[in-house]
């Protein structure tokens, strides 16, 4: 079996692909397609796995109480983010969207089973992390696959990872890795929205250290 050839052609739409996954906070409420949502799901579980362990597992929240509870552990989590800057800071930091808990139509939680048989161990004794960097691979393999629909993903990380865990009932080896919200996007950007919004400039892009 011969490998596929990617040209000039395809890798100028990847980089397109790149630059306009955007962190989306602002959701219409139109459904998002089964097929697509399933598609980038199986895209994401051809993600590279430490030892092939593939310990990625994906729940899907549609519980109207249980995503309340989520969206409640972001209320506390961010009213106590707020409070560790300055004044000044602080201004600033409220007044940004971070989160499109209460628009979005899709919820995903995404977990890593640290107890996984899968792998026997193989590439984690020296660093055991490599299981939730695999699950991060999946993570942004899943970001790009959606993205390719037209649906924009929105990272969560403002939550308490054992609420979350205890709001879902999920087995007490996984760890929340991300919470992501997903549906069409309100509007595009090229330009991250925390750019776009003054809290942080993008840093010089391609630098690489010799040593």
């Amino acid at each position: 079996m011969s490998a596929p050839e990617f040209g000039a052609d395809f890798r100028a739409r990847f980089a397109d692909l790149v630059a306009w996954r955007r962190d989306v906070r602002r959701f219409r409420p139109d459904p998002v397609p089964e097929e697509a949502l399933r598609e980038s799901l199986a895209l994401a579980c051809l993600s590279p796995s430490v030892g092939n362990s593939q310990p990625w597992r994906f729940v899907r929240v549609s519980n109207p109480e249980r995503r309340a509870a989520v969206a409640a552990s972001f209320t506390r989590c961010n009213d106590a983010a707020a409070a560790s800057y300055d004044d000044a800071r602080a201004s600033a930091y409220r007044s940004l969207k971070l989160a499109g808990l209460r628009e979005a139509p899709v919820h995903l939680a995404v977990f890593c089973d640290e107890a996984t048989g899968a792998g026997h161990g193989l590439g984690r004794a020296t660093m055991p992390e490599m299981l939730r960097y695999s699950a991060v691979t999946a993570v942004h393999t899943f970001w790009l696959a959606a993205r390719s629909h037209g649906l924009g993903v929105g990272w969560v990380s403002i939550l308490c990872p054992e609420e979350v865990a205890a709001v879902l009932d999920v087995a007490p080896s996984w760890r929340l890795i991300a919470y992501l919200c997903v549906g069409y996007p309100v509007e595009e950007h090229a330009d991250p929205e925390l750019v776009r919004h003054g809290w942080q400039e993008r840093q010089e892009a391609g630098t690489m250290t010799e040593r």
